[in-house]
């Protein structure tokens, strides 16, 4: 275990540079066989490929990772059929979608994690983010999610490159 990795464990914490973080993960705990629609969050190593956040609700945040601001017609496919599974879409789209500009505030700020993405495998699970927690730490369908503070934080000390592990067991 690499000791610049994120680390996630099932019973929610994050750990990351010497601090720990309370966060929510998905309502059927972590798995290591994830399947589209189960509410688990995957076992595993994954990238941290970027920040997409809600610039009309945050600035710019700092962090070394590449970030983009979303717009009210982005969205991620979740259909398994459909050739652009598991990738940012533009909306409307024909096939199943989750919206990335929410009211709820969840996706404010929101970093894509490289789960099922080199290569996609169709049913294998879509939209894996690390984003802003809801109240209570309620759990997610299948990400990671802190605090928005938390988050906020966190983004500013990790680094270009930076991979989060997901563990199925504590340490």
């Amino acid at each position: 275990m690499a000791d610049e990795d994120l680390i996630v464990t099932p019973d929610g914490w994050l750990r990351f540079a010497g601090r720990r973080w309370r966060c929510a993960l998905g309502r059927a705990g972590i798995r290591h066989d994830k399947r589209e629609g189960d509410g688990a969050t995957p076992v595993g190593r994954f990238p941290l490929r970027r920040l997409l956040y809600r610039a009309d609700r945050v600035g710019r945040p700092a962090t070394a990772l590449p970030a983009a601001a979303i717009a009210p017609e982005d969205g991620w496919c979740d259909d398994a059929a459909h050739p652009d599974y598991n990738r940012q879409v533009i909306l409307p789209f024909p096939a199943g979608h989750e919206r990335l500009w929410r009211d709820d505030g969840l996706y404010d700020l929101l970093v894509v994690l490289g789960h099922n993405d080199d290569p996609v495998i169709a049913g294998a699970g879509s939209a894996i983010f690390l984003h802003v927690a809801r109240p209570g730490y309620e759990p997610t369908e299948g990400c990671v999610a802190l605090d928005r503070d938390d988050l906020a934080t966190l983004l500013a000390r990790v680094p270009a490159g930076a991979l989060m592990r997901v563990l199925a067991t504590a340490p």
